[in-house]
């Protein structure tokens, strides 16, 4: 291995300001400069040591090595630099941020083979409905629908289609009969969701002959936890709208019924999203390929 000693400056000061226009400044050269210096130097070790957006930057495992390296007696930085280059095996912390309402990954099957398959990955999964920069948040990866993904990530399929279904138990049908049509929804009790506290209920999203509209219903009980939604409706308690594979198993055993099915076409699922392809670590390759074989 060959590294040139004259591109570290250039990593350090990208680690300690995170922004490569403050690093260019600091430095006195060009942002372009900053830039390809790094892609040499990852290039040289074969890993990727920045995680970087369009909005943020920041260290990846063999990068915080290095910046730690570069802070230490000269005499330890000749093996760390060994280190940080011989990243071969799937190894390490990988952070994953996850919607609520990926049902399937959070299901546990596809982490608890992944975790079998690789023994050195440690798996921290964050499960939020907030919507934030991963990369600056430190995470590796993300799991979304694809239509809430930024435009410069990139993604890999999880599962294929989804479908939104709208469901109430026979017991509040007996009493309240059913919606013939999604505008009829304003007249029925309704058990909706939030992300959060401070964001408004989720509207319920219909399309009819092609064309896309929504309902705001106005719930008599919202709340951010699909299982309370799940068990109120299972109770009688109104009508409620979630993912299809969230009402699955009770609607084939008949405790709940499906309703307007015809306004409620498939769209793009879920996708495992992350900033970047160039010298990917070790571990998160692991993961992207563990869930393309992944059914």
């Amino acid at each position: 291995m060959k590294i040139d000693l004259n591109l570290l400056p250039l990593f350090l000061a990208v680690a300690e300001e995170r922004n490569f226009r403050a690093a260019s400044d600091r430095l006195g050269v060009t942002r372009s400069a900053v830039s390809q210096g790094i892609r040499r130097l990852e290039d040289a070790f074969g890993t990727a040591l920045l995680m970087r957006t369009t909005r943020s930057v920041h260290l990846t495992e063999a990068g915080e090595r290095l910046r730690d390296a570069l802070t230490r007696p000269f005499s330890d930085i000749a093996s760390a630099l060994e280190g940080v280059a011989e990243e071969n095996e799937p190894r390490g912390l990988l952070r994953i941020a996850a919607t609520s309402i990926a049902e399937r990954f959070l299901s546990g099957s596809l982490l608890a083979s992944f975790a079998a398959a690789n023994p050195g990955v440690t798996i921290d999964v964050t499960v939020t409905d907030e919507e934030f920069d991963i990369v600056a948040a430190g995470f590796d990866a993300g799991v979304r629908l694809g239509e809430v993904i930024e435009q410069d990530m990139i993604a890999v399929p999880l599962g294929g289609d989804q479908r939104e279904m709208v469901v109430a138990a026979p017991a509040y049908l007996a009493a309240h009969g059913a919606p013939a049509h999604p505008r009829d929804l304003v007249h029925h009790r309704c058990i909706g969701w939030r992300p959060a506290s401070n964001v408004a209920p989720y509207r319920w999203e219909f399309e009819e002959n092609d064309i896309p509209f929504d309902v705001a219903v106005e719930p008599q009980i919202t709340t951010n936890d699909l299982r309370l939604m799940l068990r109120t409706a299972l109770a009688g308690g109104g009508v409620t709208f979630a993912l299809e594979e969230t009402f699955r198993s009770f609607v084939e055993s008949g405790e709940l019924v499906p309703l307007l099915d015809d306004f409620l076409p498939p769209f793009p699922g879920f996708f495992l999203y992350f900033p970047q392809r160039r010298n990917m670590a070790p571990k998160m390759r692991a993961l992207i390929e563990h869930v393309r074989q992944w059914r």
